[in-house]
Formats: C-alpha cells, structure tokens, sequence
C-alpha cells in the first residue's frame, strides 16, 4: 500500500475514450482541485505542464526545480510530487493515461520520449525566453481543442499533443543530450532492469540477482548501466531504495527502525550509514530538515 495517496485520472474531469485524458488552465486546475493536490501525493497517469506566469518550487521525488515562466514539467505513474506557487501562478496542464497514448499510437511508445524512458531523466526543462511563446502556442491549442466541441476532436488533440512531445524532445535533446537514449542498444534491456528493481528492491539488493533474470552476466548489467546512466548497477540499485527510504521517512508513518527493516536491513545502523553516505545526511536529519 502506497505512504502517498496515488490519484487517478478518474478524480479529475478527464474525458476521451474511458475517459483517459484531462486539459486545463493552470489556475482553474488549482483552484477546483485544490483539496486533492495540496499535499505530497502521486498519480497513475502521465502529466505535462508548463508555466507561463508565476514562481515558487515543484519537488518531484525529493529534487527541487524552481518555478518561473518557460517551465516545463513531465511526470509518470507513480513518482511523488509537492508544490508551492505565488498566488498569480499561470499555465497549463495536460495528463493522460497509458491507454489513451496507446488508443492514439498504436506503433509508437511513450519511453520513445526520453524525459519518459526513465525516472532517472530529469523530469523538467526550462525554456528560453525566445522558445516560451511557440511552445506556449502549442499548449494553448491542446487546450482550446479539449474545450472545443468539434469533430475529429480527439484526433486533432492526439496530434497536437505528439507534435508537441517531439519538440520538448529535441529541446530535450539540446539540453540533455546524454539522456537521449532510447536508440542506443542497451535501452531495452535497462528498461526491463529498471521494472525488476521497482518490483524487487526491497528483498533483492544484488546485482547478480537481476542479472540473471535478464539472463546477463553481472559484468555485463554494469557495462548496460554505465552506457545508460554513467554509475553503476549497484548504485542505482541502492539509490532506489534509498528514494523509498525517503518516501517512507517523509510520510512520518513508521519509525527509523521499522523503515529500515521494511527495505531488508535488519541492522539500523548499516541502513543508516549508507543513507548517509549517498545522501549526505543521516535519516534522522533528513527526517528533521523535510518536516
């Protein structure tokens, strides 16, 4: 069970097919969801937003990212996220399910984008001053197409919204040009790597043991690891439980103990040694400075 509520599509006014896809001004969004999204929570869609007017911060699994004008956010299935904005925030925002991306291209993927592919992919750009008008045009349309009772609405809406992918993508691409990965050979295989440790991470730490559910040698899970990300299997073993750890600390639910042992270290201070050496901090402090 999650420690975050995990909010649906379904909570918000989302229509298209099985009503999997969800469009609004940034405010309006805000105001009448307000009780829902205050407070650190998660999603089981995939959501877009960009401001155009406005500050404040968006955390988004315990990194930072400053909000300002020609900020643009990507979020999927179950990543936690917090937000404060000044009250003359402005934008637009857009989410849509699995589902609906797949109903709309069939032969296309949306780990095909790459601040998809991974978790581990910034989830965030920001925009020049000389980008925010073309990109906040495209935005915009989305919007006024959601809005617009027309034919051929959601088809228009569904090209809209792959147009506009492809360019956050190449300024993706501009940006953070080693993160764009999705044709190398090795992208795959991490991917499958990436779906065992979220579904195994707290009972298995070692690298051998999803190697050889991929049926690779260690050596070669490290060498698909380097290529991917630059550190290796272990530490980005170790960094997704050290996330959950974080995520467990933060919900205030359980004691240090009880967190430690829930991700499999049966001593609390090898847990809290190696918080501390990858987080730079201990859990204590860490649990001290987030409330």
């Amino acid at each position: 069970m999650s420690i975050f509520p995990v909010l649906s599509i379904h909570q918000f006014d989302a229509t298209g097919i099985e009503q999997e896809l969800y469009v609004n001004r940034f405010s309006d969004h805000l105001q009448k969801h307000h009780a829902r999204i205050a407070h650190p929570h998660k999603h089981d869609f995939y959501l877009t937003m960009l401001i155009t007017h406005g500050t404040g911060f968006h955390e988004i699994d315990f990194e930072r990212y400053e909000v300002k004008p020609g900020a643009v956010f990507f979020m999927q299935p179950g990543q936690t996220h917090y937000w404060e904005f000044s009250p003359d925030v402005e934008g637009v925002i857009f989410f849509h399910s699995m589902a609906y991306y797949q109903w709309q291209f069939p032969n296309s993927q949306l780990s095909d984008f790459p601040f998809y592919f991974s978790r581990r992919n910034k989830p965030f750009l920001q925009l020049t001053d000389s980008e925010i008008p073309r990109i906040t045009e495209q935005f915009n349309g989305i919007l006024q197409e959601f809005y617009a009772d027309l034919s051929y609405r959601y088809p228009k809406i569904g090209s809209l919204l792959h147009c506009l992918y492809i360019d956050l993508s190449r300024r993706y691409a501009i940006e953070e040009p080693q993160k764009v990965i999705h044709f190398q050979p090795y992208a795959e295989r991490f991917k499958v790597f990436e779906e065992l440790l979220n579904r195994d991470f707290k009972s298995e730490k070692s690298a051998t043991y999803y190697a050889s559910n991929l049926h690779i040698t260690t050596k070669h899970l490290n060498r698909i690891c380097k290529e991917i990300t630059g550190k290796t299997s272990t530490e980005i073993i170790t960094e997704r439980v050290l996330l959950e750890a974080k995520r467990l600390l933060s919900s205030g639910s359980k004691n240090l103990n009880e967190i430690g042992r829930e991700l499999g270290y049966e001593e609390y201070a090898y847990f809290s040694r190696l918080f501390k050496q990858y987080c730079g901090e201990s859990p204590r402090a860490f649990l001290q400075r987030y409330h």
